[in-house]
């Protein structure tokens, strides 16, 4: 057992974006794993390079480094000659003719340039926010966009992609500052320029997370291939021991379930490899989506330790009373074992991770940290004369920082200085707890199926949408597995379909279907998983039945955070 009396704190990021390339046209129909490269995932490794005694576990899904990746390609062959870009808003970028004013295909560019934080990206702009205002006008006055100078979409693009650049790149790359300080008037060199920018950071994301690995600062995990909800997939009833009366899709079960879940994890391991030379020892399923079969399917694939949100540990310390009245409350700060299954399991602090998530964004960086840092001395002083507690702050790594001023610059900064020079606390790794562990892991006979979002799959099945979803990819995979079987397909048109109904698999789309979510992502989401599974459908050469063409589901509301993230608790969840 390791000796240190500090108190181990994990701070686990976790990186990932659903597949947003059309695979039959190699275009991407969205701008987002770029876009959170050159904001999010970059800033995310700077503010770790930046405090060299800070330590973090840092999760990729595989499926974003691929097309992190197919970015990289794509630039490289358009700037030999040898092909597009193939994302509408990178290209136009760079294109030496934009369209003409007034005809849709300029209104799509003008719209799509202003997806962003209007308080903290474009707000913060002056040069931007006039153009916004701009862009309204327009759009409010149709009559007058004939008038519209095409040096408008120019300089909208780029401001577009200085408003989504990393802190630290704004701070510290000359031609970023340099760009801002122009302010207007953009020249196609000044385009060039920018883009050369966005690729060295693409280019740079794979090497220095595989740099901060090799000094020890980052422990780097992965999640299943296409960030799949593998209990789902083993067993879609597994809804049921969280939730007994939610109703389920009419389909029973996801055909060969089992081994679509091992090959995620198979594919996802491959990947984590060739980009980062290592094995993975643990992986963040998706959404810290657990049951009994997914740990042994974890520990049969060889990971030493996974996650989940702490109302599934609550769920299954109840579970595991109902046989042992007398078993004591060990709560969310212990690392678990359950069945026979040898995968160490760790329970998110939801609260913690949720402060960060949903209230710190509007508080002084200091006042935050001091906050957060003030909870944790309280849970570590609670612990004397029993075992050390392991406090664990996971999250997603990049949709909460648009919220903070910065980009969240301070608030990291600050949160890294002081907890990795805490005299009570220590930043560390599951890897290194579980080559050194504190105590022994408590064991229970079940873990209860569920996920870090309310210890339940509510967000992914049981809504009626979401249920026609699982019933359209159920019937998809029937079409799949005979086309698979029957001799109809060589070996490259199977390794194809293959990669395609896990694209189809993905948990993303799951999660936006239902009224809870606004209008315009839902109905995004829902044409792309749509579009997936025609694409699917055309691989295996079987024609798509109807209703995969008809819309599966309608937004109305406004949660926060967009609906990019959910609180853990269900005492927090939106109305």
């Amino acid at each position: 057992m390791a000796s240190d009396t500090k108190t181990p704190v994990v701070l686990c990021w976790h990186m990932h974006q659903p597949s947003y390339q059309d695979m039959r046209t190699g275009q991407f129909l969205f701008p987002w794993v770029y876009l959170h490269t050159i904001k999010d995932y970059s800033d995310m490794a700077a503010h770790l390079e930046h405090e060299p005694e800070a330590k973090a576990v840092v999760n990729f899904a595989p499926v974003l480094l691929e097309q992190i990746e197919t970015y990289l390609i794509q630039i490289e062959r358009w700037r030999h000659g040898a092909g597009e870009i193939g994302d509408p808003l990178l290209a136009a970028l760079v294109a030496e003719e934009l369209p003409e004013t007034g005809t849709p295909a300029f209104l799509g560019l003008m719209e799509k340039s202003l997806r962003a934080n209007p308080d903290r990206i474009i707000g913060r702009y002056p040069a931007y926010a006039r153009l916004a205002e701009l862009a309204d006008v327009y759009r409010k006055k149709p009559e007058l966009q004939r008038y519209i100078s095409s040096r408008f979409l120019s300089d909208l693009l780029v401001w577009y992609h200085l408003g989504w650049m990393g802190e630290t790149l704004r701070r510290e790359n000359h031609c970023i500052r340099s760009l801002q300080e122009k302010g207007q008037h953009f020249s196609m060199d000044d385009r060039r320029a920018l883009l050369n920018v966005i690729f060295d950071v693409l280019s740079g994301i794979g090497p220095r997370y595989r740099h901060l690995a090799q000094k020890g600062q980052v422990e780097l995990s992965v999640s299943p291939y296409t960030h799949a909800m593998l209990p789902l997939l083993l067993d879609l009833g597994s809804a049921r021991e969280a939730m007994p009366e939610i109703t389920l899709p009419q389909h029973s079960h996801y055909p060969g379930g089992e081994e679509r879940a091992g090959w995620q994890l198979k594919k996802a391991k491959a990947v984590f490899q060739r980009f980062f030379g290592i094995e993975p020892t643990g992986c963040w399923a998706s959404e810290g989506g657990l049951s009994q079969t997914t740990l042994g399917l974890l520990g049969n694939e060889g990971f030493h330790w996974t996650a989940s949100g702490d109302s599934v540990a609550h769920n299954s310390l109840n579970r595991a009373r109902e046989e042992n009245p007398d078993l004591p409350d060990s709560g969310i700060h212990q690392p678990y074992t359950f069945g026979d299954s040898p995968v160490t399991v760790y329970f998110r602090d939801d609260g913690l991770s949720d402060l960060i998530g949903f209230t710190y964004a509007d508080w002084h960086a200091k006042d935050a940290v001091g906050d957060l840092v003030y909870h944790m001395e309280t849970i570590a002083g609670q612990a004397r004369g029993k075992s050390r507690p392991v406090i664990s702050v996971i999250m997603d790594g990049e949709n909460a920082w648009e919220y903070y001023p910065e980009n969240g610059f301070h608030f990291l900064d600050e949160l890294y200085r002081v907890l990795a020079h805490h005299p009570k606390l220590k930043l560390t790794t599951y890897s290194e707890l579980v080559a050194h562990p504190i105590a022994e892991p408590i064991r229970l006979p079940h873990l209860v199926a569920g996920s870090w979002i309310y210890g339940t799959f509510s967000t992914w099945i049981g809504d009626p949408d979401k249920n026609r979803a699982w019933d359209l990819l159920c019937e998809a995979k029937n079409h799949y597995d005979r086309a698979m079987d029957n001799g109809s397909l060589n070996a490259e048109q199977k390794e194809s379909a293959k990669e395609q109904l896990a694209i189809c698999e993905g948990s993303d789309w799951f999660w936006w279907f239902g009224d809870y979510n606004p209008a315009q992502i839902v109905s995004d989401f829902e044409h792309l998983y749509r579009r997936h599974l025609v694409n699917l459908y055309e691989m295996i050469g079987y024609p798509a039945p109807p209703s995969v063409f008809q819309q599966l589901s309608q937004g109305s509301g406004e949660p926060a955070r967009g609906g990019t993230m959910r609180p853990g608790h269900e005492a927090d969840k939106p109305v």
